[in-house]
């Protein structure tokens, strides 16, 4: 499980091990890694690798890879993101590179890793984090959605061609969700915006009760709701239009979204 020291990650690594699987997680904190992986040992008696990588690196993959290939990885759970807030242009160049190489690299390459495996043996599990805003284009986080919306075309794709070899695909669309990474960026969140805040929890169960079933959930009736409104009935002009103004309100305070 790669991004699971805190928000939606560790609330997967949580739900899976309250159902008595062992874990590998990696995440770039050290210090909030260890405190993670302890807590789930005491709490659900299982085992937990704790990998501190930066999925930003080169080598990153092949390092996970290596470190867990002992391992008997049935479920590849990939939560690692950048979501930089702000206008395309003001945003440098060493983000956009990390920003691909987090969102987009990581999980590509790490469900072909594990995806290899998992197809030899015949069953596995593969779920992969978009976003909401995966669903069209987002002024002031025109590459965040940009590459949530990368890892849903993949996420449906390997779903397609991996089912009939009994593992499963799942991209995870949440809308607004209380994270750590949310709360940072002090957001004030309009009474207009029609996708709620969800807790993390609602979220992974929601995710987990869906794979094997659909290659795409988007947790949460109202976000089910918006999400089918704008992608079905709104112009698609409307829909960008509509998506962009919410993520400004919300982060209305930030100086280079005026």
């Amino acid at each position: 499980m790669v991004g699971a020291s805190e928000g939606i990650g560790a609330e997967f690594a949580r739900q899976l091990a309250a159902r008595g699987l062992n874990l590998a997680l990696a995440a770039r904190r050290a210090d909030v890694l260890q405190h993670t992986c302890e807590a789930l040992r005491l709490s659900c008696g299982i085992q937990v690798l704790a990998v501190r990588l930066d999925m930003a690196d080169a080598d990153s993959v092949d390092s996970l890879v290596a470190r867990t290939a002992s391992l008997d990885v049935g479920l590849l759970v990939c939560s690692a993101a950048v979501s930089p807030v702000g206008s395309f242009l003001s945003r440098p160049r060493s983000e956009h590179e990390r920003l691909v190489a987090v969102n987009c690299r990581a999980p590509a390459l790490l469900a072909w890793e594990y995806g290899r495996a998992m197809a030899r043996r015949g069953r596995g599990g593969i779920i992969l984090l978009s976003s909401m805003s995966g669903f069209q284009g987002v002024g002031s986080v025109a590459h965040y959605s940009a590459s949530k919306a990368y890892v849903r075309v993949l996420a449906e794709g390997l779903w397609n061609e991996l089912h009939s070899q009994g593992v499963h695909a799942i991209a995870c669309c949440p809308g607004i969700v209380s994270t750590p990474t949310y709360h940072s960026e002090q957001p004030v969140r309009p009474v207009w915006l029609p996708s709620p805040l969800m807790e993390c929890g609602p979220v992974v169960a929601r995710t987990l009760r869906a794979l094997g079933k659909r290659p795409v959930v988007v947790p949460g009736a109202a976000n089910a709701v918006a999400s089918w409104f704008t992608q079905r009935l709104m112009p698609r002009k409307a829909a960008i239009a509509l998506t962009s103004a919410g993520t400004r309100a919300l982060y209305r305070s930030r100086e280079d979204l005026s």
